[in-house]
C-alpha cells in the first residue's frame, strides 16, 4: 500500500519537476539546428493588451487553423499561468527566407468579422513561441476617418485587419537568437462594415546573422528593468529605506539607553513596593498564553512557512535557477515548494503551542493546514467560475484541479502532520523569568493613540513607505508586461522591510508594556502584518491608475492581490511576534538578574 502511495506521488510530481527546468524543451534539446530544419513554433493566446488576466485561446478568433489542432503537452505551471500552446500553419525552416508565403485563403462571415472588430477595438495582442522565445503581435488597427461625408462608412472609426505578418529572425551559428513579428500596414483589409469577406493571409520570414551569443538571447526581455530611469528608482528606494532604518536605529538606541537603562537602575535601587510600576508590574502576566492560542500559533507557523518559501524562491531567482521568462516555472516551483514547506508550518506551530499551552496540538496543526490554503482555495474557486463563464484560458481544467488536490492531500498534509509531531515531541520547555498568576491583571483604559488601530497604522505605514517604490515595480511586472529581472534588489528590499518592521514593533511593544498592558501577543502580529494592508490598498490605487477594465480582470486583480497580501500579512505578523518575544524575554530576564 505504501509503495502504491509513493508511486502515485511520483507520477504526479514527475511532470512538474521535469517542466521546471530553466527552459522549455525545444525539438532538439540543445536548440541547435541544421539549415532547413523545422523550428518548433506554437501559437499561445490572445487577449486585451491592458487586461493581462483576460486571455483566450488563439483559435477562439477565426484565424487560419491547421487540421487537426494539436495541443502541446503543458506543465501544471503553464496551465496555472493560462498558457494554451497549439500548432499552427506557419512553417519556419532554419535560415530559409520566405517572401509572401500563403498561410490560407479564408472566407470570413459576418459573425467572424464582428469578432475581429471587437478584438481590434479592445487592442488584442497575439502571443507566439518559436524555439521557446516568446514574441507578440497585434491583430489590426483603428483609424479615425476624417472624410465624414464620403464612403459607405460615412466617417467615424475604421477597422483594419492585418493580413500579413513579417517575421525577422536572428541567428548565431546553428542557434536561434532573436525573433520579432511585425504587421505590414500596407497589407490590411477594411472590416468596418459587417459583410462577408475573402481574406488572403500571408507571412514572410527573413533571417540575419548576429554576434549575440545564445546564453544572452533572453537579455532583451529584461532591458526595461535596466534602463537608467529604473536604476535611479531602485537606488532612490534603497537610499530611502536606509535612511528610515538609520532613524529607527537611532530612536531605538535612544529608547534603550535613556528609558530602559533608567528603568533598570530604578528597579534595582527602589524598594520592593516601588519596583512594581510600569512594565515591571506586569511581569506575572506578560507571558500568559494569548487568547485563541490554537489560531495564534497556527498563524505564526504558517507565516514562518511562507517566509522560508519566499526566501527559497528569491534564492532560486538570484542563482538563475528560476527565470522570469520561463513560462509556468514560477508557479511550478510555488506549488511544489509550498507542499514541501508545510513541514515547517507544522513544526513551528506545534512547537510554540507545546511550549506555551501544552496539550491539544492536533487542533493547532489542523488550523495551520487551512489557514492560508483554505482562503486561497475559496478565492481560486470563485475566480475559476468567472474564468469559465468568460471562456478564458485562466480557467483551470478539471485534471489540473485534481492534481493540485492530490498534491495537497497526499504530500502537503502528511508533511504538515509529520512536522507537527516532531515539533511537539522535541519542543523546548519555555522558562519564563517569573511565574504566571492565575488571574490576569486588569488593564486600564488606554488613550486612543495607544490602542491597537493607531498602532497598526504606525506599524504598517513606516515599513510601507520604505518599500512602496519597489512595490510599484512588482505590481507593474505582475499586471503589465515588464519583466522584473533584479532579484537582488528585491531581496535587499525584503530584508529592509523585515528590519524596519522588527525595529518599529520593538518600539511599539515597549510603549504598550510601559502603560501596563500585557496583551502584546496579538497586537504584535497585527502591527507587523498591517504593512500588508497598506500593500493591498496601494494595489487598488494601482488598478485605478492603470488602463485595466472589465469584471473578469477586476476579479482576478482583487483576488490575486488579496491572496498575495494575506501571505505577507502572515509573514510580517510572524516576524513581528518573534522579534517582540525576543525583546520581551530580554528585558524581563534583565530585570530578574537585577
Amino acid at each position: 500500500m505504501a509503495n502504491t502511495h509513493f508511486l502515485i506521488l511520483f507520477l504526479l510530481l514527475f511532470p512538474i519537476l521535469q517542466s521546471s527546468s530553466p527552459s522549455v524543451a525545444a525539438s532538439p534539446s540543445d536548440h541547435r539546428y541544421h539549415i532547413g530544419d523545422n523550428i518548433p513554433f506554437f501559437v499561445n493566446k490572445v487577449g486585451p493588451f491592458n487586461n493581462p488576466s483576460e486571455t483566450y485561446e488563439y483559435y477562439d478568433l477565426p484565424f487560419c487553423q491547421p487540421d487537426p489542432i494539436v495541443r502541446k503537452k503543458e506543465s501544471l505551471g503553464e496551465v496555472l499561468n493560462g498558457d494554451r500552446l497549439c500548432n499552427a500553419l506557419y512553417e519556419f525552416k532554419f535560415r530559409e527566407d520566405k517572401i509572401g508565403e500563403t498561410l490560407c485563403q479564408k472566407r470570413v462571415n459576418v459573425d467572424e468579422v464582428a469578432s475581429f472588430k471587437e478584438a481590434i477595438k479592445r487592442d488584442y495582442y497575439l502571443q507566439f513561441y518559436l524555439d521557446d522565445l516568446p514574441f507578440w503581435g497585434f491583430i489590426g488597427k483603428l483609424e479615425e476617418d476624417t472624410w465624414s461625408g464620403s464612403g459607405s462608412g460615412g466617417g467615424g472609426t475604421k477597422y483594419y485587419l492585418f493580413t500579413h505578418l513579417q517575421f525577422h529572425l536572428l541567428y548565431n551559428g546553428d542557434q536561434v537568437i532573436q525573433v520579432n513579428a511585425f504587421a505590414d500596414p500596407n497589407h490590411s483589409i477594411d472590416i468596418t462594415n459587417h459583410v462577408h469577406l475573402d481574406v488572403h493571409f500571408t507571412y514572410s520570414v527573413t533571417w540575419n546573422a548576429t554576434t549575440l551569443h545564445f546564453h544572452n538571447r533572453m537579455d532583451r526581455y529584461s532591458t526595461a528593468s535596466l534602463l537608467p530611469m529604473y536604476r535611479q528608482l531602485h537606488w532612490f528606494s534603497f537610499i530611502n529605506s536606509s535612511v528610515i532604518i538609520l532613524l529607527l536605529l537611532a530612536l531605538l538606541a535612544l529608547l534603550y539607553t535613556r528609558h530602559l537603562n533608567t528603568d533598570f537602575k530604578k528597579f534595582s535601587n527602589a524598594n520592593e513596593e516601588d519596583k512594581e510600576v510600569g512594565w515591571k508590574s506586569i511581569h506575572a502576566d506578560v507571558f500568559r498564553q494569548p487568547p485563541n492560542s490554537s489560531l495564534f500559533f497556527a498563524l505564526v507557523g504558517t507565516g514562518t512557512q511562507l517566509l522560508i518559501l519566499l526566501f527559497v524562491l528569491l534564492f532560486l531567482a538570484f542563482t538563475g535557477t528560476l527565470h522570469p521568462y520561463n513560462r509556468g516555472g514560477l508557479l511550478n516551483y510555488l506549488v511544489l515548494l509550498y507542499a514541501l514547506s508545510t513541514v515547517i508550518a507544522g513544526y513551528s506551530s506545534a512547537s510554540f503551542y507545546g511550549q506555551f499551552v501544552g496539550n491539544g496540538w492536533e487542533r493547532n496543526v489542523s488550523i495551520a493546514a487551512i489557514l492560508y490554503a483554505g482562503p486561497v482555495f475559496v478565492v481560486a474557486s470563485i475566480l475559476n467560475i468567472f474564468a469559465i463563464s468568460y471562456g478564458a484560458t485562466t480557467a483551470l481544467p478539471f485534471g489540473s484541479i485534481v492534481v493540485i488536490l492530490v498534491i495537497f492531500v497526499f504530500l502537503a498534509i502528511p508533511l504538515l502532520v509529520f512536522g507537527g509531531v516532531v515539533g511537539y515531541r522535541f519542543r523546548i520547555e519555555f522558562q519564563g523569568p517569573s511565574s504566571t498568576k492565575k488571574y490576569p491583571r486588569e488593564i486600564q483604559q488606554l488613550a486612543w493613540y495607544r490602542r491597537t488601530p493607531f498602532q497598526m497604522f504606525i506599524g504598517g505605514l513606516v515599513p510601507f513607505s520604505a518599500i512602496v517604490l519597489q512595490l510599484h515595480q512588482v505590481y507593474a511586472s505582475m499586471w503589465g508586461y515588464k519583466i522584473y529581472t533584479l532579484p537582488s534588489i528585491l531581496f535587499v528590499t525584503f530584508i529592509t522591510a523585515i528590519v524596519i518592521i522588527s525595529l518599529v514593533n520593538i518600539g511599539l511593544t515597549y510603549i504598550q508594556l510601559s502603560v501596563e498592558d500585557h496583551e502584546w501577543w496579538w497586537r504584535s502580529v497585527l502591527c507587523g502584518g498591517s504593512t500588508a494592508i497598506f500593500m493591498f490598498a496601494y494595489s487598488i490605487y494601482f488598478y485605478v491608475r492603470s488602463n485595466m477594465s472589465g469584471l473578469l480582470q477586476l476579479s482576478f486583480f482583487i483576488g490575486y492581490n488579496a491572496c498575495l497580501c494575506y501571505a505577507f500579512f502572515l509573514i510580517f505578523g510572524a516576524i513581528s511576534f518573534r522579534v517582540s518575544l525576543l525583546f520581551v524575554r530580554h528585558i524581563y530576564h534583565a530585570v530578574k538578574r537585577e
